[in-house]
């Protein structure tokens, strides 16, 4: 199994059938905080909703397609971050990620970016990782900011949420630049 440990306190593992429980409930609890700016939430109304996500998932990893993680913090699942796709072509992988509401501002996700960039080019071997956030969800830009990844432009309309368009800002960081 797919383990990583980031500090003292984050493992990043594989996200598994057995997690789905526990994944939901973490969605679950922090639904209505999270739907701002995931458009995918409605569709997640219940456990076996997650499972059906987690074994998708697992079939983009075992094809190098993607990586889904539980950021594992003290023993529990506070959130998820991985690679929602693998361009195997551009050697390009696209980071997604989102943290429970009760474990916000300790850290944890800048912590768990780190070290999903660090798998990108170490273990990977890829070139380029992008992060695209909705241009109005500060908390989330501020991640790859703190990173030192560069902006590299605004998609127009990016991404639909359930009644209205986002824009995504684009953050870039090349395997070159990574420190």
């Amino acid at each position: 199994m797919f383990m990583y440990p980031v500090d003292e306190e984050i493992n990043l593992r594989l996200v598994t059938e057995r997690d789905a429980e526990e994944i939901f409930q973490m969605i679950d609890s922090s639904r209505t905080h999270l739907r701002e700016w995931l458009g995918w939430l409605d569709y997640s109304t219940k456990v076996q909703d997650t499972l059906v996500n987690i074994k998708n998932n697992l079939i983009q990893f075992l094809s190098n397609e993607g990586l889904d993680t539980a950021i594992v913090f003290k023993g529990k699942i506070v959130g998820k971050i991985g690679f929602n796709k693998i361009n195997k072509a551009n050697k390009t992988a696209y980071v997604g990620y989102m943290l429970d509401e009760a474990f916000q501002g300790k850290g944890i996700m800048t912590r768990a970016t780190k070290a999903i960039v660090k798998i990108a080019f170490e273990e990977y071997g890829l070139n380029k990782v992008e992060i695209h956030v909705a241009t109005e969800n500060i908390k989330s830009r501020n991640i790859p900011k703190r990173l030192g990844f560069k902006e590299e432009g605004t998609i127009r309309s990016a991404e639909w949420l359930y009644d209205h368009y986002v824009d995504h800002v684009v953050y870039g960081m090349l395997r070159d630049e990574w420190k």
